[in-house]
């Protein structure tokens, strides 16, 4: 007997039928189910305007809760926003975000390419020029004589992990489907861009019931295989000095239990990517801090020695990797485990295992029962997790100096602030020194975006954690140098009465990439915030500009303590802290350092390569250094 409800047909536009099917899609993961996008942000144009933006008017005016609608002063923001509250939520829930033809969409394209290098999902809703061509060329269209279907929005193919577009008002149905399959799978996860042309958008269609009804999209947990479990086994068994490095993709599986049983049943040492951090707590015995070119010492000479390494959700990028130079010993072999192929056969290894990474640790623990590494290697591990936690405590004292280094810096935001409180970060040389130096007390409480390590992420990232955490304090650390990239979203967090406290470090310049330029010998070339000498052509002045950040700020409406510079400034921002802590709104830090004064060495590398001939004596000196180092790369690591 067929059903009659499921020819059942409601006349909506097209716009209308999108909104009213996203605001009924749940994840489910075990035994948690949640909306899988709780909300859509949007900047209205021409392209959207009738179409989208009718249709979220329209939402909120029959059912405000049908899809939250939320402001933001930039389209990347509105991307870096849905990430950060996508990480926060272990990837079952992400935000649409919704913009106009032409810059509007091109605006997207950098928080797109973050989105899918961070593995982390985003659905991307970019309006496109007329399907039709009625009124062509519009307003903002890119043409190209020999593509006369070319848009701006076809920029986001490669930077996606699905990319369509609704020609046609009867394409939505399978395009939504197919997007949303791609935002609930922990393999293809990553930007989703569904491209609308404006007048689709508007365009009605009789739309079945059953497109609108709620749908569930269960995340997939892969178990190991017999044989790559059977195979891994045998080399943990059978090594002396196993090394796991834990990465987002245990963070993402809620995977934190096990690999605290498994270490702890074993005796193996972890050290974390940028993704990672969180996977095991700073205090744990097993815990050694992060690995590879911004990792700990005690993390890199126990990598170096490993003769098995047990990959647990990690990319492997060429920061965990040292660039290939993290892992020294002749003889390594690599046990790679990772829910995506693509990953878990990364260099070469032998020993790839395709699954989830609780499930998979879950295994290990019952078939690695009685494994224990040997005493002498124990000893080690707690000799150089002492000796690193020694010189992380030793550079958290104050100097007392006007200008305090970073490390001060760091840890005096560390002792104001909470186990659940999450410290927010991407872009310059706050990435490397928290990765050493930040200890970790809670799972997601340590955020940097370091896949594609995006300057101006933090402040709207910010936003994303506070949405998803009401109940944690989001902690964002920011140069001024990707402060400048992107700090239009405090304006976001005044509108909305979004509470987040930022701690913006004045350096006057690029701290991070003038350290590399010296590493390289081009002497901070460009780098510095100076006035322009009109004699020599360059930025290399001693006259700063006379920025005032903190004034900007202010001029947001923001909350701002400005720390004077002085012996006592970091008593002050420690204070500061505090008082940001326990107030109800947004506040704003701003404290003066010293770019100059550098965290501890954790020994790693980052092949960034150097002029093989120059006119210059440090760039000379720097090929020389950097041949020594390049000579420990291994060609593959498995």
């Amino acid at each position: 007997m067929s059903n009659p409800a499921a020819h059942k047909t409601r006349r909506m536009t097209v716009s209308q039928a999108l909104v009213e099917f996203l605001a009924n899609q749940y994840t489910v993961d075990g035994e948690v189910r949640e909306r899988t996008i709780p909300g859509m942000f949007g900047i209205f144009g021409h392209g959207n305007v009738a179409g989208l933006g009718q249709a979220l008017k329209q939402a909120n005016a029959s059912n405000p809760e049908l899809m939250p609608y939320f402001q933001a002063r930039n389209e990347q923001a509105m991307v870096h926003q849905s990430v950060a509250y996508a990480r926060m939520h272990r990837r079952r829930a992400t935000y649409a975000s919704a913009a106009s033809v032409g810059p509007g969409a091109a605006n997207m394209l950098t928080g797109a390419a973050l989105a899918t290098a961070n593995r982390l999902p985003a659905l991307l809703l970019p309006s496109d020029t007329f399907a039709t061509r009625v009124a062509d060329p519009v307003l903002q269209q890119l043409e190209h004589p020999h593509d006369i279907g070319l848009t701006v929005n076809d920029a986001f193919r490669p930077l996606s992990r699905f990319f369509d577009r609704v020609q046609r008002p009867e394409q939505l149905y399978s395009i939504a489907l197919a997007a949303m399959r791609v935002l609930t799978d922990p393999v293809e996860t990553g930007a989703v861009t569904i491209s609308l042309p404006e007048d689709v958008q508007a365009e009605i269609i009789d739309v079945p019931v059953a497109f609108l009804a709620e749908r569930e999209w269960h995340v997939r947990r892969p178990l190991p295989e017999r044989s790559a479990l059977a195979r891994a086994v045998h080399a943990i068994r059978n090594a002396k000095n196993p090394f796991i490095i834990a990465g987002g993709g245990v963070i993402y599986a809620g995977a934190e239990e096990q690999l605290r049983q498994f270490v702890e049943q074993t005796g193996i040492p972890v050290g974390t990517s940028q993704a990672g951090g969180g996977s095991l707590l700073w205090d744990h015995p097993q815990y050694l801090g992060g690995v590879g070119a911004t990792g700990t010492t005690a993390s890199n000479r126990l990598a170096a020695e490993a003769d098995v390494i047990i990959g647990v959700g990690t990319r492997y990028s060429d920061f965990t990797t040292a660039s290939r130079t993290a892992f020294q010993n002749p003889n390594v072999v690599f046990i790679n485990i990772n829910v995506a192929s693509f990953d878990a056969y990364k260099h070469g290894t032998q020993l790839a295992m395709v699954a989830d990474a609780r499930e998979a640790l879950e295994a290990l623990i019952v078939e690695l029962a009685g494994f224990r590494v040997s005493d002498a290697y124990a000893a080690e591990i707690a000799g150089q997790k002492a000796l690193w936690d020694a010189a992380v405590d030793e550079a958290f004292v104050p100097s007392g100096l006007a200008l305090p280094g970073q490390a001060e810096i760091i840890g005096a935001v560390q002792a104001a602030t909470d186990p659940r409180d999450v410290v927010i970060q991407a872009a310059g040389s706050l990435p490397g020194d928290l990765h050493k130096l930040w200890r970790v007390r809670d799972a997601l409480g340590y955020h940097v975006e370091y896949a594609f390590s995006c300057m101006g992420y933090e402040i709207a990232a910010g936003l994303g954690v506070r949405r998803a955490a009401p109940d944690r304090e989001a902690v964002v650390m920011v140069g001024d140098g990707s402060y400048l990239m992107l700090h239009t979203e405090l304006v976001t967090a005044v509108a909305e009465g979004i509470k987040i406290i930022v701690v913006l470090i004045q350096n006057h310049g690029y701290a991070s990439i003038g350290h590399l330029s010296e590493s390289v010998g081009s002497e901070r070339f460009g780098t510095l915030y100076r006035y322009l000498d009109d004699d020599t052509r360059n930025f290399e002045g001693e006259k700063k500009l006379p920025i005032d950040l903190a004034a900007n700020a202010r001029s947001y409406g923001i909350t701002v303590i400005d720390i004077e510079a002085g012996p006592d400034s970091i008593n002050d921002l420690s204070a500061a802290v505090a008082a940001a802590k326990a107030s109800d709104v947004a506040t704003l830090i701003h404290i003066n350092s010293n770019p100059l004064i550098y965290a501890p060495d954790g020994e790693g590398w980052w092949d960034v390569p150097v002029a093989q001939v120059s006119t210059i004596e440090s760039t000379q000196t720097a090929y020389d250094k950097y041949r020594i180092r390049q000579s420990r790369q291994r060609p593959l690591l498995g």
